[in-house]
């Protein structure tokens, strides 16, 4: 079953999104855009993108960099794992290829955090070779092309995707329609396809049986794990205590977050007497600060934030509130930090200018 190449490579050249990774995509472009693309949508991944590559516009600069502003630069991205892997094969990068991303499959699946569809969006979008990157887009439109009615997450059919991907890609230029794939997928062959405004209409087996938006078929995700956590803000009021997080793994091992104790929203008394016990430290509670919600992986967390005074924080390791801003948050304790001081600005002297924390 043939592909018509040309007609979805004229609508590609007509329709595709002009992205900042797609103007000159060099090895390391690819390598990063993908990575933040993975759970990620395009919208949200653009500023980032931008960010990163003006602080790491090279595998050098980012294996040179601390992890702390690796983090810092993909703060509110999401799973982290994912800067944590762009650091360490940058790290890898530099010590086994001499600064130079490997243009072969066997090699770039030796580093970190590069997977299959990573390793050929890199071959096919920078170095040009006849890869197709099997993305969600990509097997979503492959699946009704070709009316696979199995399971798109076995590994056999995962393969066959694959198999019969590559076998329509055309000798000239295939990273143009391996792009075109993906394009189409993101934008017309969608959870609810719009047939109409598709150049593989005719073709197209699932449309041809009224089968489309019954494909793919794919087993249903992972259940959401709910956290709860009381978090507790505690200052002296030139510092505050931190510490750093994780979430029954290393994926935000790295960040910062304010205390907490597990478990469902307590009574600021309960809350406060826990706290006083578990630290051996005097608290005066202040106020109830605005609950927040995150996401991480599979789990879905809860906070139930407060703010408590202390006389001295001297006996623990403390964060100076002029400091605090440039460090490394996951997303929710983000949050509960942009609340923070904005409401108590005017009741105590946190050290610094209000500008000047919320740089």
């Amino acid at each position: 079953m043939d592909l018509p190449v040309e007609r979805l490579r004229e609508w590609f050249l007509k329709t595709k999104r002009e992205l900042p990774w797609r103007l000159s995509p060099t090895p390391y472009q690819v390598w990063v855009s993908e990575v933040m693309l993975q759970q990620t949508q395009v919208a949200v991944v653009v500023p980032y993108y931008k960010r990163w590559m003006s602080q790491f516009p090279d595998v050098k600069t980012l294996a040179e960099a601390k992890i702390e502003i690796v983090l810092k630069f993909w703060e509110g991205l999401g799973y982290y794992s994912r800067a944590h892997n762009l650091h360490e094969g940058a790290k890898k990068i530099m010590t086994s290829y001499g600064g130079k991303i490997p243009s072969t499959s066997s090699e770039l699946l030796k580093i970190k955090g590069i997977g299959a569809y990573t390793s050929a969006a890199i071959l096919s979008f920078a170095f040009k070779q006849k890869k197709l990157p099997l993305d969600g887009n990509v097997m979503r439109v492959l699946s009704r092309y070709f009316l696979i009615e199995e399971d798109i997450c076995k590994p056999s059919i995962h393969r066959l995707l694959i198999e019969r991907g590559e076998g329509l890609l055309p000798v000239f230029e295939p990273w143009t329609i391996s792009e075109a794939l993906i394009e189409l997928g993101a934008l017309v062959c969608q959870k609810k396809p719009k047939c109409q405004k598709c150049p593989l209409q005719k073709e197209c087996l699932a449309h041809r049986y009224l089968r489309q938006t019954d494909l793919p078929i794919k087993r249903k995700p992972p259940r959401v794990t709910l956290l709860h956590r009381n978090v507790a803000v505690i200052t002296d009021g030139l510092s505050v205590l931190l510490q750093k997080g994780g979430i029954k793994g290393k994926a935000l091992t790295d960040l910062y977050e304010f205390l907490y104790i597990e478990g469902e929203c307590l009574p600021a008394q309960i809350f406060c007497s826990q706290l006083e016990e578990k630290l051996k430290l005097q608290l005066n509670y202040q106020c109830s600060l605005t609950h927040q919600e995150y996401t991480f992986t599979r789990f879905r967390v809860k906070l139930y934030p407060h703010l408590f005074k202390a006389e001295t924080l001297k006996k623990f390791k403390c964060y100076q509130w002029e400091a605090i801003n440039d460090l490394p948050f996951s997303s929710g304790h983000r949050r509960i930090l942009g609340n923070v001081y904005p409401f108590h600005f005017k009741n105590w002297d946190f050290g610094c200018t209000k500008a000047q924390f919320l740089k």
